[in-house]
């Protein structure tokens, strides 16, 4: 009898994990290739409600010739856990937190205007109180959601765009973004892409490799000595254990064109791979992993002075190729 009530509870519990997945606003599309699943901005049933990424884009599921490129790499969720999020997510760094006084107001874009809450440095790892949401306008077809962030408020104000598009007849994905600035103050951010990979759901180990445009060098943290470069690639010697992260602050060998934002992302156990891009020279590039993902983070830092407007696009091409034996 025991066992058949914690049968009946667990049960439960997925009956009720499922019913609040059917809840969240979220949106399919497909270009016959590929097809992907999208969670859209809600500040009350969203997907995602922390203020460290951008609220758009979240990508849970992305499939291309039966192998899988994303999903849930982090073990509990919960709508305000900072790093609770899927998918090419990004993250800008905010506008006017330093001049604020505590109680006032700064500028994250892709999220709102945010309380600062006393005189510590922001991190991105804390949460804060939203005090204005701006106004999310979304439009689906069926190979595409454009998703726009309108935000008026006293100091910063701005339109912001970002179209999750899949070209028609090939494996590819397309994020088009444009900010522009409508506001009185100037917005000046570095803005990153964590990318969050788990092709196959491979783990990060030696099966997991990352090759670069140019030759990569720099110095980890953690377990240092399992991460190391050969032929422009990035390899580990075992997979990370429970508990264990891998860090790269800003690798060198970076140049100041767009031809270096270009690396590809392997898993060599199942035979697929991405080849991520830009029309965008890198600022820095950072990486990061634990044991379930392995985080490629390349950064652009963006000024847009009042009443102009910057765009960037960055480009996923999914593949195949026969494994080594």
């Amino acid at each position: 009898m025991k066992r058949v009530i914690i049968i009946l509870v667990l049960f439960s519990g997925l009956m009720i994990s499922a019913t609040q997945s059917e809840k969240i606003p979220q949106a399919q599309i497909s270009n016959k290739l590929i097809k992907a699943n999208l969670y859209l901005p809600d500040s009350q049933i969203g997907y995602y409600r922390a203020t460290r990424f951008d609220w758009s884009g979240i990508i849970p599921s992305l499939e291309f010739k039966g192998h899988s490129y994303f999903g849930q790499w982090f073990p509990k969720y919960d709508p305000e856990i900072h790093d609770a999020i899927m998918g090419p997510v990004e993250d800008f760094t905010p506008s006017g937190f330093d001049k604020a006084k505590t109680g006032d107001t700064f500028f994250k874009p892709g999220v709102g205007m945010l309380v600062k809450p006393d005189e510590k440095p922001y991190s991105s790892f804390k949460l804060y109180l939203i005090k204005n949401h701006g106004e999310w306008k979304i439009k689906k077809k069926a190979d595409q959601v454009q998703f726009v962030h309108i935000l008026n408020d006293i100091d910063y104000s701005y339109e912001y765009t970002k179209t999750v598009q899949l070209v028609k007849g090939k494996p590819e994905l397309v994020l088009a973004h444009t900010l522009k600035n409508t506001g009185k103050s100037p917005i000046e951010t570095d803005v990153y892409n964590h990318n969050f990979p788990m092709i196959d759901k491979g783990p990060s180990g030696p099966d997991i490799t990352v090759t670069f445009a140019f030759n990569p060098g720099g110095t980890f943290r953690g377990p240092a000595d399992i991460a190391y470069f050969q032929n422009q690639k990035l390899m580990l010697k075992r997979e990370l254990k429970n508990g264990e992260t891998i860090y790269c602050g800003g690798l060198t060998g970076v140049g100041d064109t767009s031809k270096d934002y270009d690396f590809k992302i392997e898993n060599i156990k199942t035979g697929a791979g991405v080849r991520i891009t830009s029309d965008q020279p890198l600022s820095k590039l950072v990486l990061w992993a634990c044991p379930t993902t392995l985080c490629p983070e390349p950064y652009l830092h963006i000024k847009v002075d009042p009443g102009q407007e910057y765009s960037w696009k960055i480009f996923y091409e999914f593949y195949t190729f026969e494994i080594a034996k």
